[in-house]
């Protein structure tokens, strides 16, 4: 079972893990990844090599795909820690549990709210992902499909099975998942239907700040963008189709045209951002609002959606 040693507070113990159908077929040095969560590669594969990990009793290279029914042994190791993880609170799983949008054995589609983070890391001790965990203790599998910015809310996919993360790993890049998000961002946005295509770079300011800009080096990324109301000149509400998956996409596509998103504290525009806070807008005002994809095993269209959360409707009425 992956997640079956969270006790950190006893020293490491020989593990074994049997390997279900469902997990077949992934390489060992990624599955090593998921086990041994908070691992280095650096680690996953020294364990390897010096054949601290085996599989039916045998040493393995890092490019071995697993079969049902092996027996994986992992010699005790002790993870790099950073901190003890930071306790899912009893209010924050109760509204995770109400902010299930869907649900069945093999994905769970969930409301994210603002301001928390899809995975701990860079100094952020909790995610969406650990609180899941908590909240479905006996899944024996529970990782992120996709990823959304911390401050984004609404509609993230969860995997319960392997299977169905490989299925939705293949569709969204093959771009047979349709992701849409709504958005409000500064100025009129005339074009009622538009795309933009430019490519992107991440780059790390001398302050160590990670950020991602318009760059003739970076990749390519795409996205629709469609007009759903306008606020005279001061502001549009538009609806977002990104076709690929680049990180801060939507956000830096947007202030690249002149439109930044109202409330974005990383690419907006910052004096307008403390006037809004002044009038209620707290946050980032980006939202998942619908995904939907076919669905590979009832071959049904499989849709969820969530409407604009409170703090982002409120501002029709300023």
């Amino acid at each position: 079972m992956p997640h079956s040693d969270n006790d950190t507070s006893q020293s490491p113990q020989v593990k074994y893990i049997q390997i279900e159908a469902d997990q077949a077929g992934q390489r060992i040095d990624n599955f090593l990844r998921t086990a041994l969560k908070g691992a280095p590669k650096s680690l996953i594969y020294r364990l390897l090599r010096k054949g601290e990990v085996r599989v039916n009793k045998k040493r393995i290279k890092p490019e071995y795909k697993l079969q049902a029914d092996d027996s994986v042994r992992i010699a005790p190791v002790r993870l790099p820690q950073k901190g003890e993880a930071a306790p899912v609170s009893d209010s924050l799983l109760a509204h995770l549990e109400s902010a299930i949008l869907f649900e069945d054995d093999r994905l769970i589609v969930i409301n994210k709210p603002s301001g928390l983070a899809v995975h701990g890391g860079s100094g952020v001790t909790l995610g969406l992902i650990e609180a899941v965990r908590k909240l479905r203790p006996d899944a024996r599998f529970i990782e992120l499909v996709h990823r959304i910015d911390r401050d984004t809310s609404g509609c993230i996919m969860i995997a319960k099975k392997r299977s169905m993360l490989r299925f939705l790993h293949e569709a969204l890049r093959e771009r047979k998942v349709t992701k849409v998000y709504q958005a409000m961002v500064v100025g009129r946005w005339e074009s009622s239907d538009q795309h933009i295509d430019v490519p992107l770079l991440r780059v790390e300011a001398r302050s160590g700040e990670r950020f991602v800009k318009v760059d003739s080096e970076g990749k390519p990324s795409f996205t629709e963008f469609r007009v759903l109301r306008r606020f005279g000149d001061l502001a549009t509400l538009i609806e977002a189709r990104p076709k690929t998956g680049r990180t801060h996409q939507i956000r830096v596509q947007l202030a690249h045209e002149g439109f930044p998103v109202l409330g974005d504290d990383k690419y907006g525009d910052f004096n307008l951002n403390k006037e809004l806070k002044r009038v209620g807008l707290k946050r980032m005002f980006l939202h998942a609002h619908k995904i939907s994809f076919q669905h590979p095993f009832t071959e049904d269209q499989f849709e969820c959606e969530s409407e604009l959360p409170q703090d982002l409707s409120l501002i029709f009425n300023e």
